[in-house]
């Protein structure tokens, strides 16, 4: 068999044997029924928010290195790209812990050296205090230790008038159950065990460092804080939008049977390679991204 051949072959089945790639296996044994519920959430957040009620993703984006090039950078010119120093100055790191409006893709956030329990607690009661008032708010968060440590526990309670009983919650089963209690006014939602790819946040983490911190060049602690509000004021203000989110849960494409694939890719949520044919393209093309207009938060 020649190497055209072979290569004709792979190319029709899309088998890539040269390429690899890191995945993690959940161990959560309700991983599936997890993902679901999350994405049917998201999926009616918008009618939610009509209802009197929020979805919020929160999440933090450690370790963002405050960076100064020893040199300035020369921007881009015809036929040069833009040109980065090697050597920089660090003045330390910060943390962000951000708040992600599912309905509108406002951000709340606080920045802060560290991210233990207590700045936790303190950045879930700032975003509150800036939330218009609701009848309920689903948290979809992660399964740090911090998220349902005994301080966020202590803010719930007060939220929702319940009485705090620290010995009743002295283990983290009994502080995740609690938490997760869908007759409180605020609930917590978890993620799967290695499934925080479902927190919405983490998509906008990605457009932060992107846009802001792939590129940036501070000269102090408070040159960046100053910036990054600016930033994400801006942000609020003009550029916020709902995510298209399209997953509901079901396995990724390479484990689906062809006939659920074929099914996937008719509402855009899947293609057979990163360069689909020209048949797929025409028959199946992606839905377009349509902006819907929501109120927007009073004072994000």
């Amino acid at each position: 068999m020649s190497r055209s051949t072979i290569w004709r072959v792979l190319e029709e089945a899309d088998l890539k044997p040269y390429r690899s790639v890191y995945w993690l296996h959940s161990h959560d044994p309700a991983c599936a029924a997890k993902a679901r519920a999350l994405c049917a959430l998201y999926v009616q957040a918008l009618r939610f928010s009509q209802q009197d009620r929020w979805v919020i993703c929160t999440d933090e984006k450690t370790g963002m290195q405050i960076l100064q090039r020893n040199y300035p950078t020369p921007l881009s010119q015809p036929g040069q790209p833009e040109k980065r120093e090697q050597e920089y100055i660090r003045h330390g790191t910060r943390v962000l812990l951000a708040s992600f409006l599912v309905p509108t893709g406002q951000v709340g956030w606080t920045l802060s050296p560290t991210r233990t329990s207590e700045d936790f607690a303190a950045h879930l009661t700032t975003v509150v205090s800036q939330l218009p008032a609701m009848a309920r708010y689903d948290w979809v968060l992660d399964n740090l230790n911090t998220h349902w440590s005994l301080e966020v526990c202590r803010v719930v309670a007060a939220w929702c008038a319940l009485p705090f009983a620290p010995k009743t919650l002295e283990r983290g089963v009994q502080r995740r159950a609690f938490l997760s209690d869908p007759t409180h006014k605020h609930v917590c939602r978890f993620t799967p065990t290695h499934g925080s790819w479902l927190n919405q946040v983490a998509l906008w983490f990605s457009v932060l460092t992107r846009r802001f911190l792939q590129r940036g060049d501070f000269d102090s602690v408070e040159d960046f804080a100053t910036r990054l509000c600016n930033s994400l004021e801006l942000y609020n203000t003009h550029r916020a939008h709902p995510y298209r989110w399209t997953s509901t849960g079901q396995p990724l494409v390479r484990a689906t049977p062809f006939s659920q694939t074929r099914r996937q890719q008719r509402h855009g949520r899947a293609w057979f390679s990163p360069r689909p044919q020209r048949f797929e393209r025409i028959f199946y093309p992606p839905r377009p991204y349509h902006r819907t207009a929501v109120p927007l938060a009073a004072n994000l």
